[in-house]
């Protein structure tokens, strides 16, 4: 029988922001959130955690999630992707004999997605045909008056072709939400990744997304996220 599998990247070898993934968000380890969702979901057969470091493992075995290897240390680095991460996870669990279905790379630091968001991304990748599902946002502003400042600090506009259209007129973008991509066996085994492939939207409203960089950013996430789920038995 074919397996549907979640598969959370999380290497222990974060610079900005150290030990990042299992680090204490809102009373959790980050990964903590992603794991529970995943499970919650009801989506998976199994909820997989590619990690290099043992206490990363070990908080994602308390948590719920499978580790069922060590992640090499070429995929361990500061420049390794995330394509080829889940393709080392599916190749491993496939040449265990497991059977794949439909996969999803959840990322560790998504506190945000809720398991009604991966039951959504599911749901768009089986009804719409598509290779990919991904979460994606709205950006809050025009990207067509998008600034740029110049080596003697002064402005000008990256398409001042569109100075004089009001900005209910231009076309609404979208960037990642950078939370989860659903993708189908043969697609995340190609090699495409998502963005070059045939990739249905899965939008999330703006205040569920945050991307955690810095310790600004994480002071951020933590306030958006107890304003968001204050009431939530989540």
């Amino acid at each position: 029988m074919k397996k549907r599998v979640a598969i959370i990247p999380a290497r222990g070898g974060s610079k900005r922001i150290p030990r990042k993934n299992i680090k204490d968000f809102c009373g959790k380890p980050m990964i903590t959130w992603s794991i529970e969702a995943a499970l919650r979901s009801k989506c998976f057969d199994c909820v997989v955690v590619s990690t290099d470091d043992s206490e990363i493992a070990k908080v994602s075995r308390i948590s719920g999630a499978s580790v069922p290897f060590v992640r090499p240390a070429e995929l361990s680095d500061d420049h390794a992707g995330t394509l080829p991460v889940v393709m080392h996870a599916m190749e491993y669990l496939e040449a265990s004999g497991v059977e794949l279905a439909e996969v999803c790379c959840l990322y560790a630091t998504a506190p945000f997605v809720t398991s009604e968001d991966l039951s959504n991304g599911l749901e768009v990748l089986s009804s719409s045909g598509a290779d990919y599902a991904i979460a994606v946002t709205r950006f809050s502003f025009p990207i067509q008056r998008a600034l740029r400042i110049s080596e003697n600090q002064r402005i000008s506009m990256l398409n001042p072709e569109t100075f004089s259209l009001r900005s209910q007129d231009l076309e609404e973008a979208y960037h990642d939400a950078g939370q989860f991509y659903w993708g189908t066996r043969n697609a995340w085994l190609s090699g495409v990744p998502s963005f070059l492939a045939e990739t249905a939207p899965v939008v999330l409203p703006r205040y569920r997304v945050e991307d955690i960089d810095t310790m600004e950013d994480w002071a951020r996430a933590e306030w958006l996220f107890r304003a968001n789920f204050r009431d939530s038995s989540r």
